[in-house]
């Protein structure tokens, strides 16, 4: 039970990423630290709805 969602950038809000999450196991907002094209720097980058 595998949905797509997106990682928006937390400083500028600009969504980068995609990937996968399972919802089964993960009930938080998935939150990592990558590379924002963009911004030209590493920032948070949190689950969008």
């Amino acid at each position: 039970m595998t949905e797509r969602i997106a990682l928006a950038c937390a400083v500028c809000a600009s969504r980068n990423y995609t990937t996968s999450s399972n919802r089964a196991r993960q009930s938080e907002r998935l939150e990592t630290r990558k590379y924002c094209k963009t911004c030209g720097v590493h920032t948070w980058h949190r689950e969008t709805k």
